[in-house]
């Protein structure tokens, strides 16, 4: 079982479930969790976050639904197959596009990432 960098702001408007099922999606679709990888036991990962258990519950949850992982009593929660990173550069360049295009609009920082993460929380699992 690989351990988590998973890291929760209590004082962001994004629900800590959200946190978490961002982060470990993104950990996923980056390649540094693969198939087969175990997620840590539920009520282990809230303990670390400082958490209740039903809000990593849920994160897992979305992540299941979104085919990200399995939950199976006994053998815990693990990547399922299918998910080749995309490549980071690839990313940053996308990344780079939508500052840009912030930047002229007016954005700041915190307007960015707040759209990002509205994005995230409201993205099909397809794209």
């Amino acid at each position: 079982m690989k351990a988590l960098s998973v890291r929760v702001d209590t004082a962001s408007p994004v629900p800590p479930y959200e946190q978490v099922r961002i982060q470990v999606a993104d950990l996923i679709l980056g390649g540094h969790l693969v198939e087969g990888d175990r997620l840590p036991a539920v009520r282990q990962l809230a303990v670390d976050l400082g958490l209740a258990t039903g809000t990593v519950a849920r994160a897992y949850r979305e992540l299941e639904s979104a085919g990200l992982v399995r939950s199976r009593r006994g053998a815990g929660t693990r990547v399922t197959p299918g998910h080749a990173p995309v490549p980071e550069s690839q990313l940053v360049q996308a990344a780079q596009t939508y500052v840009a295009t912030g930047r002229r609009l007016g954005s700041d920082d915190a307007q960015l990432l707040a759209a990002v993460r509205i994005a995230l929380a409201t993205a099909h699992p397809d794209g």
